[in-house]
């Protein structure tokens, strides 16, 4: 008979366990990107746009443009329907999505800093496709339909023109440039989650945090600002993005335009310098959304947990 009784136990592996998506953690993603976009997100999101797709201006041109189009209206174009309810379904579809991603990753034997880049590259890959490809089209379409109003014609209303382009194109149309937001938000998110990474280890070495100890608001948002700007690196794809979704008129431009015939075609009439146009009003609106997350995320987790009665679990 073998003696069990003061033998320790083997030790075992953590449970790999799947993180539960829960309400009150959607309703805080949503509500802290609606009063983002709102705020300055949409003007800081209009005034990148404009100079992307005019890319002969420079910034005080761009702000004289936009004034022109409406005054301070003119800086909240596409703001609603089309940024609100990218704002209300991007987190959500993120979520669920980096979730699953991020599980599976890490059942493969994927690191938790690995399966956190391949869970925000596939989350980000799945919200160009399921909600942002036809919210940006939309807001671009709306931005840059200027040259209407220009000439005294009223421009068509939002629904009317979303309409248009479905009766006239069907889904792809409205979808128009769905491919370069996906490399957009795969690039976007996972140099972002790098970056912010990076930056925050360089902080905690300065402070003297290098032991786990909690950042300070100042110290989050300068580790998320850092991640936010130098993730602008991928800006070309943005204005290739921008110009495929334009209504702007251009014999020049290809007729039926890919990502690599509008890169073509940027470099060939504006060079590496247009490839570049809006990247100023981009850095600001990376900060903005990190203000947003960081400084205002305590507040209104606060709120959020009163409300549904949930504790709130997501890293804001």
């Amino acid at each position: 008979m073998s003696n069990t009784a003061g033998m320790t136990p083997p030790l075992t592996e953590k449970k790999l366990e799947k993180k539960p998506i829960k309400f009150s953690n959607l309703l805080l993603g949503a509500g802290l990107n609606l009063f983002e976009v709102t705020t300055l997100g949409q003007p800081l999101e209009v005034v990148k746009t404009t100079m992307a797709a005019n890319r002969g201006d420079g910034f005080g041109t761009a702000l004289g443009r936009i004034w022109g189009r409406g005054g301070v209206l003119g800086f909240y174009q596409g703001l609603i329907p089309w940024a609100w309810i990218e704002a209300s379904t991007k987190g959500a579809v993120l979520l669920f999505v980096a979730s699953e991603a991020e599980f599976y990753a890490r059942s493969a034997g994927a690191s938790e800093f690995g399966g956190g880049i391949i869970g925000g590259v596939v989350g980000g890959v799945a919200q160009a496709y399921a909600t942002m490809g036809f919210c940006t089209c939309m807001k671009t379409v709306e931005i840059t339909q200027h040259k209407l109003a220009a000439s005294g014609v009223k421009p068509p209303s939002t629904f009317t023109t979303f309409m248009d382009i479905y009766r006239k194109e069907g889904i792809r149309g409205i979808n128009k440039g769905v491919n370069a937001v996906a490399i957009r938000q795969m690039t976007n998110w996972g140099s972002r989650f790098g970056l912010s990474r990076l930056a925050e280890q360089g902080i905690r070495r300065v402070t003297g945090k290098e032991h786990g100890e909690k950042l300070s608001v100042v110290e989050k948002i300068l580790s998320s600002a850092i991640g936010g700007g130098l993730s602008a690196w991928n800006q070309p794809i943005e204005v290739i993005r921008v110009e495929m979704q334009s209504k702007k008129e251009d014999p020049n431009r290809p007729k039926k335009m890919t990502v690599g015939n509008t890169l073509k075609y940027i470099y060939q009439t504006n060079g590496v310098k247009g490839l570049y146009r809006g990247v100023t009003p981009r850095i600001g609106l990376s900060v903005w959304q990190t203000v947003c997350m960081v400084a205002m995320g305590d507040i209104a987790k606060g709120y959020v947990e009163k409300l549904t009665g949930d504790k709130v679990t997501a890293k804001h």
